[in-house]
């Protein structure tokens, strides 16, 4: 064979090759577009807040919510936050005293709010002849009762915890984790995280009394 030959055909493989080097290079430096991807698709951001469940009520008291009906959690979850309190016999004093006050349109037109509600065992602390002037003081009961809602948000129990503003002005401070959950140093929450349509609601065994 011809050397010139050889020596030709030797060139013209190195060539070759580095023509081939050059587009391998290129495809890694994304040089080139991939008709493929081999890769596993990236799962979705995980939200905290859509993963933490809305309706898990806790607490001792739940045990005597009613199970069924409108007074059950499932059946004030689709009332405004009044109208789901006067379907639940838990809360038949608290209602007594909202109607007294005038304050069922005003709770359920609330866009958004949180509620410290006193079952009934709450109200029975407080001596009968006491009770019977607050629901006949209209102001002075509007002024508790408001001190036991919180405007504009529905909070979770870990939200709750902390100082909170009510419709009254005045500051509740929350207290406690998990499931123990205290206000103002002496109200339990005897059960928590009650959703109605609009509000969030807390049963406390305690009347809290605003300054």
């Amino acid at each position: 064979m011809n050397p010139w030959n050889t020596n030709k055909i030797a060139r013209l493989g190195m060539v070759a090759a580095a023509a081939t080097l050059a587009l391998a290079m290129s495809a890694c430096s994304g040089g080139t577009t991939s008709t493929s991807n081999t890769s596993a698709p990236a799962a979705p951001p995980t939200s905290a807040a859509a993963a933490a469940p809305v309706g898990e009520n806790f607490g001792s008291g739940c045990a005597s919510v009613p199970k069924t009906g409108a007074g059950s959690f499932q059946g004030m979850s689709g009332a405004s936050v009044a109208n789901a309190a006067s379907a639940n016999p838990v809360l038949s004093t608290l209602v007594a005293a909202v109607k007294a006050a005038g304050l069922v349109d005003t709770l359920n037109s609330l866009p958004a709010a949180t509620v410290f509600a006193p079952d009934n065992a709450a109200f029975a602390k407080i001596p009968a002849d006491q009770l019977k002037k607050v629901l006949a003081d209209k102001a002075l009961l509007t002024k508790i009762l408001t001190y036991h809602v919180v405007a504009g948000k529905k909070l979770t129990p870990e939200q709750l915890i902390g100082t909170q503003t009510t419709v009254e002005k005045g500051t509740v401070n929350v207290t406690g984790s998990g499931e123990d959950l205290t206000v103002n140093g002496n109200a339990k929450v005897v059960c928590g995280n009650v959703q109605t349509a609009n509000a969030t609601v807390y049963i406390v065994d305690t009347v809290l009394m605003p300054s």
